[in-house]
């Protein structure tokens, strides 16, 4: 089973992060931020990964430590469960409709951190979530999980529909891209030999 369990403390944050990538979309989520546990519990069952996350943050301050320092943890934890990538898809993508809003993204396990993030949020507040921390999420986990992720709104007026259309298009992209190709028989999926 490719899992992985990823323990962070600094100063701003306490977070433990375990994931199993061939689970059944189980999540047991508790940020301390609601709707980052809405996002991360919709990633899960939607990526068809096991996930949890338990932190203890500065939200007295705000949100953002907890926010990025789990994207950090998440994409850690991607990169320790996924290994050398061998037999992986590589890629995924998915074209996600949430009622008007519509959100494309694309992935590429490649070894190289790169986020292409086109996302217009309206409004700076979700409830009282700064909308800016989306981008700050996928920052932190690309940075760590060694990944291409493109995200782009098509469509979409309503700021909770597109954040919420992004994590779960980005849950369906990565599924794609870490699921096994038996016809790959373990080889990387790269004219290099590795990723």
């Amino acid at each position: 089973m490719r899992t992985s369990t990823i323990t962070r403390r600094t100063a701003e944050t306490d977070i433990r992060l375990t994931l199993n990538l061939d689970g059944t979309g189980k999540g047991d989520i508790d940020t301390g931020c609601g709707f980052l546990n809405h996002m991360l519990t919709l990633f899960a069952k939607h990526g068809r990964f096991d996930l949890t996350v338990k932190c203890v943050g500065d939200t007295d301050v705000d949100d953002h430590h907890t926010v990025e320092d789990i994207g950090i943890c998440l994409g850690m934890a991607f990169a320790e469960a996924l290994g050398d990538l061998g037999g992986v898809n590589r890629y995924g993508s998915a074209i996600l409709p949430m009622d008007e809003a519509l959100i494309l993204s694309a992935v590429d396990l490649s070894g190289r951190d790169t986020l292409v993030y086109a996302l217009d949020i309206p409004t700076q507040k979700i409830g009282t979530f700064d909308s800016e921390l989306v981008k700050e999420f996928w920052l932190g986990f690309v940075r760590k999980a060694n990944l291409t992720l493109h995200i782009r709104k098509l469509a979409g007026e309503n700021s909770h529909h597109i954040a919420e259309g992004a994590f779960k298009s980005v849950a369906r992209s990565l599924r794609q891209a870490v699921a096994i190709d038996p016809a790959l028989n373990g080889e990387i999926p790269s004219t290099k030999g590795m990723l």
